[in-house]
């Protein structure tokens, strides 16, 4: 019976971590108590909201916490039914030291304790770190795989694209601070005072608050702000590419899985 109940659990809240990455009810379930508390989490950080609807709010957090403490034991409990020769208690010391054995302990302290510590603005927003349990879940755990993959891939790629804004960061800020260090020095007088507008211009941010006023500072900013739109467009367009080419490749393994399948 015992063995049964446990086996069933397991498949419940593990099946998603197999390569079809399909999600169970109760994961599914589990998914959306995790959106609906960082919602509150986030609605919580109004005063307003927190003042007026403080009794609901308590209850709410005191629920998430339960919700989540259950998960979590339960899974400690379940993960016995893994396969493997390792003993129930090994396999169960394994995934608390787990990465997502961690993560769901983080989760269960990040919701309950804010509960236990009144005043304590920093703690409570630790539980929007609630958001990252989604990661354990298998479609969102895959995605992330994937996206890794095509990270490490294009490597290469992105250094030297780091390499290039890192110079026209510092080109920016000494062609500025040699144009405009004497006119404005509380903002151009060192390369470092100028390295700040020289990021929120190459970023395309373009606050407004740090602007050159001299016909060369303003010839040198146009060539820096230029060359900010490329230097935005190089990064995204490497990572984009890379992550359709993983996505293809994640396509191409599933048909073959199904072909080899039937």
């Amino acid at each position: 019976m015992t063995a049964s109940l446990r086996r069933k659990t397991y498949r419940q809240l593990f099946a998603s971590s197999r390569t079809d990455g399909r999600l169970t009810l109760t994961n599914r379930l589990l998914i959306a108590v995790v959106l609906i508390s960082v919602i509150f989490a986030v609605l919580g950080t109004e005063a307003a909201l927190a003042s007026e609807y403080r009794d609901i709010f308590i209850a709410a957090e005191m629920t998430f916490g339960g919700v989540f403490l259950v998960e979590y034991v339960c899974r400690v409990w379940s993960v016995a039914e893994k396969e493997g020769s390792e003993t129930a208690w090994r396999k169960r010391l394994d995934f608390i030291i787990s990465p997502f054995g961690l993560l769901d302990l983080a989760v269960v302290v990040a919701s309950l304790f804010p509960l236990l510590v009144t005043g304590a603005p920093l703690f409570r927003l630790l539980r929007l770190l609630r958001l990252a349990a989604l990661m354990k879940f298998g479609r969102f755990s895959m995605a992330l795989r994937e996206l890794g993959h095509a990270i490490s891939e294009r490597r290469y790629d992105l250094f030297v694209t780091l390499a290039l804004a890192a110079s026209l960061l510092l080109f920016g800020a000494a062609a500025l601070h040699w144009a405009e260090g004497r006119v404005q020095p509380e903002a151009f007088g060192s390369i470092p005072r100028a390295m700040w507008w020289s990021i929120i211009t190459l970023t395309t941010v373009g606050y407004g608050d740090v602007s050159p006023i001299t016909p060369l500072g303003k010839i040198l900013a146009a060539m820096v702000a230029l060359s900010g739109i490329g230097l935005v467009a190089m990064p995204t367009g490497i990572i984009a590419a890379a992550f359709s080419d993983a996505m293809q490749r994640h396509r191409e393994r599933t048909v073959s899985a199904g072909q080899s399948g039937r």
